[in-house]
């Protein structure tokens, strides 16, 4: 029998609301489920930000302050409709995003929570101190929203809206989470090196998904402004953006199903702990701040993963299976290919590069040349300089003089991306991947290049095809250097053999002219060596060239055409495997004698 398709189970979840609103809850639950709703908005985009993207904001309740306090003005003062002053507050919390964003979203560590909490403290003061919008009392007589003769701001009509668009805006983080952006965007949490390395502009994702997700903010604050009927400062401060967060974290940061499920207990708890602990301690006051710190305290120890996690691990896998089902193959529509150079062709023209760190010389004045279809290795004793002249070769790092040509354009001075972009790819010294999603996701993360449907359409499901293409692509490759049978495996449960050949499938993924290849046999046993090597000489027999640095001289001889010696940043000699073998000058470098 074929599995029920996504869209149908997510059609059928949308018919239920209306079922749902017509069930005997008494009023009072349905206010509640109600709230829920709101809260759970925004958390849906904190989940992204935050869980997924690993940029953590204070400054939530504030984008919710600009979509209530736009449309309770225009409504109220201009008398426009809401349907009209829903778009106005989205324009306004959009460009206050990509402004704070593109401020802020440049900081690491502790700055970019700092600036948030700047931002909605600023925010907060400023709804609290106009005159037009009220001060501290705010704006009162916001109408409802109708529909016809319809009122939608109350009760069960209110629910069945509030939670429609609360559904909608899951199923849009589900389809942007499993897609060419959403792997993008799932790389910036802990490997936005290699993300820059496969062509991700990581900045630019950053403020796409803070963007996101002070849009779902400005709708959840639209939608309060007229449940409300009025606004003012108060549920727009500081404490609620810590209390966005808290519910994150208590749902599950990671998961999109943890935005309802935290907002869901945080509620619940809130309201019956009001209730109960004045009975218990014979007193009033804010005392379920505390059990709330307790509670968080707690889930962080033995739930890391949310209260979420707890449902997710009896739940089946639901990607989009038609098209995990044609990657699976490794056959349908293919990508189109660059123009390869010509065998014999300089692909690759170092040409006295240089790279000083203050008074150090790391590599001084290195040159030499890859041709097309050739195994050039990369190698001298540690601390020679290699991994430093590799990263200056990919745009890691910037040069003090000299410059790199590929395919007869000087690259010298580019970014990561932009040298991928002209067709070099890499992998890293130490393996860079993501651990929680699969060996195909991971791979198809090197096609991203090679894809350009964007996020809106990815939410909107519009970009089917060409993720079958790009699956397609990812499991082609896992087949070339035979690990077809592991497309579906979780990337964290690889042995350090076959995590090796993930990146080199990676980097193929991206159709590359060059291949490098940073010390990819470190840490392998023999078996996985050998699995290199018979790789390493299928892809050269194909025409691949290849820049490897190596400490390993058993697979350096037997897999290299030609072969740099580097010795405390300088060129020592290069030639053939049997040259190098042979030198004095190699041998003295690597024992530290002539003999």
């Amino acid at each position: 029998m074929n599995p029920v398709p996504v869209w149908a189970q997510r059609a059928a979840l949308l018919a239920t609301l209306p079922v749902l609103a017509l069930l005997p809850l008494p009023d009072f639950w349905i206010t509640q489920l109600n709230y829920i709703g709101l809260y759970a908005l925004v958390v849906l985009g904190l989940v992204l930000l935050t869980g997924v993207g690993g940029l953590t904001s204070f400054g939530q309740a504030a984008f919710v302050g600009i979509g209530a306090y736009t449309s309770a003005y225009l409504t109220v003062n201009m008398g426009l409709s809401p349907w009209v002053t829903v778009f106005a507050g989205l324009a306004i919390t959009a460009v206050s995003a990509l402004l704070v964003g593109w401020i802020t979203l440049r900081m690491s560590g502790h700055y970019l929570p700092l600036a948030t909490i700047a931002w909605g403290l600023s925010l907060y003061y400023l709804m609290g101190n106009l005159d037009a919008l009220g001060k501290y009392d705010g704006i009162l007589g916001v109408p409802s929203l109708m529909l016809g003769d319809w009122d939608l701001s109350r009760g069960r009509p209110f629910f069945v809206l509030c939670w429609a668009l609360v559904l909608l805006g899951a199923f849009a983080l589900l389809n942007l989470l499993d897609s060419r952006t959403g792997r993008a965007i799932r790389a910036l949490k802990s490997a936005t090196q290699m993300a820059e390395a496969m062509g991700v502009d990581t900045l630019r994702h950053k403020i796409g998904i803070f963007l996101i997700a002070a849009l779902f903010a400005s709708v959840s604050g639209w939608l309060f402004a007229h449940f409300q009927h009025t606004v003012n400062p108060s549920p727009f401060g500081l404490k609620m953006g810590i209390e966005y967060l808290f519910m994150a974290v208590l749902g599950g940061v990671g998961h999109v199903w943890g935005a309802i499920t935290g907002a869901l207990f945080t509620k619940l708890m809130e309201d019956q702990l009001q209730v109960w602990l004045p009975l218990w301690i014979g007193t009033s006051g804010s005392y379920e701040v505390i059990v709330f710190g307790v509670v968080l305290v707690l889930v962080l120890q033995y739930l890391p993963n949310g209260t979420w996690s707890l449902v997710d691990r009896w739940l089946p896998a639901t990607p989009r299976q038609a098209t995990w089902d044609n990657a699976a193959t490794g056959k349908g529509p293919g990508l189109s290919e660059r123009s390869k150079p010509a065998m014999g062709e300089v692909v690759l023209d170092v040409h006295q590069i240089r790279k000083q760190f203050g008074g150090l010389v790391a590599v001084n004045d290195i040159s030499f040349q890859v041709r097309a279809g050739q195994i050039v290795g990369l190698i001298g004793p540690n601390g020679a300089g290699k991994s430093t002249t590799f990263n200056l070769v990919t745009g890691v790092l910037g040069l003090t003089s000299g410059t790199v040509t590929f395919r007869g354009e000087v690259i010298s001075g580019s970014p990561s991306r932009v040298i991928a972009q002209r067709g070099m790819s890499r992998t890293f010294q130490h393996v860079k991947m993501i651990p929680d999603m699969t060996v195909l996701e991971n791979v198809a993360l090197g096609a991203h290049l090679r894809g350009h449907k964007g996020a809106l359409s990815a939410m909107l499901g519009l970009d089917t095809a060409e993720e079958q293409r790009l699956l397609g692509e990812a499991a082609r490759q896992l087949q070339r250097i035979g690990m077809g049978e592991l497309l579906h495996e979780q990337a964290g449960n690889l042995a350090m053999g076959q995590q090796r050949l993930l990146e080199i499938a990676r980097a193929l993924c991206s159709d590359p002219a060059l291949l490098l290849l940073d010390e990819p046999a470190a840490g392998l046993r023999h078996k996985e060596k050998e699995a290199l090597a018979a790789v390493l000489h299928q892809l050269r027999s194909e025409g691949m060239s290849i820049l490897l640095v190596e400490h390993d001289m058993d697979l350096v001889m037997d897999v290299t055409d030609h072969i740099v010696v580097m010795e405390f940043g300088t060129h020592l000699m290069e030639g053939t495997p049997e040259q190098v073998q042979q030198s004095p000058q190699v041998r003295a470098a690597y024992l530290g004698t002539d003999h």
